[in-house]
């Protein structure tokens, strides 16, 4: 991932700035949006992680429906 650094815009919000080889911006961002999809997306080591809890807890599911019956 790139690196990125804080700036704050005219009105005060926090920006997230991505510069390219030359120095020069490549993407601007603010914080909210980009911190926001920095929680959504998982990293590669968490994957694996994930896969086991989310096949947990399907499985948790399905026994709590098998003995309502």
């Amino acid at each position: 991932m790139a690196r990125r650094t804080t700036h704050r815009s005219s009105k005060g919000t926090k920006l997230y700035a991505v510069r390219d080889k030359e120095g020069k911006f490549k993407d601007i961002q603010t914080y909210k949006r980009a911190h926001g999809m920095d929680i959504k997306r998982k990293a590669k080591d968490e994957m694996p992680a994930a896969k086991k809890a989310k096949k947990a807890k399907k499985a948790k599911k399905a026994k709590k429906a098998k003995k309502r019956k």
